[in-house]
């Protein structure tokens, strides 16, 4: 398997990262406040996305053909990757929640929206950054 180009995912890790520290050196009534906010959520969406899809790469020699891993949908991609020691169950359920929220709650791309994915994002920020490292080691 060729390696990964993880390079993108990797500065969005570190943008969502600055994103939210920046976020907390403002009130909650601060225009950069909300920019930061935006910036966060933006960033938490792509950072879910590209997760999908990379770890489907890393799941494609598990597989008799490509063509398998390509039709996993997003929980069975996180569900075969915990089978196969990439993550662990847990980060694979929380991976799962991370889903769900944006699921649950994107129709409302408003406050509340974005006050759930800023609750997530220490942990997110956490395990994105661990499953980069798994992305790096294939």
């Amino acid at each position: 398997m060729s390696s990964l180009n993880t390079d993108y995912f990797e500065r969005c890790i570190a943008t969502l990262s600055r994103a939210f520290n920046g976020l907390n050196q403002y009130p909650q009534d601060d225009d950069m406040y909300d920019i930061y906010r935006a910036a966060c959520v933006k960033e938490f969406e792509i950072i879910l996305e590209q997760t999908g899809k990379l770890l489907r790469k890393c799941l494609k020699p598990y597989f008799a053909s490509s063509k398998q891993a390509d039709q996993l949908i997003f929980k069975d991609i996180f569900r075969q990757a915990a089978k196969h020691g990439l993550i662990t169950i847990d980060e694979a359920e929380r991976w799962l929640v991370y889903r769900d929220n944006r699921n649950d709650t994107a129709h409302d791309y408003g406050e509340g929206f974005a006050n759930q994915t800023l609750a997530l994002l220490p942990q997110f920020i956490e395990d994105a950054r661990r499953i980069a490292e798994v992305f790096r080691q294939q």
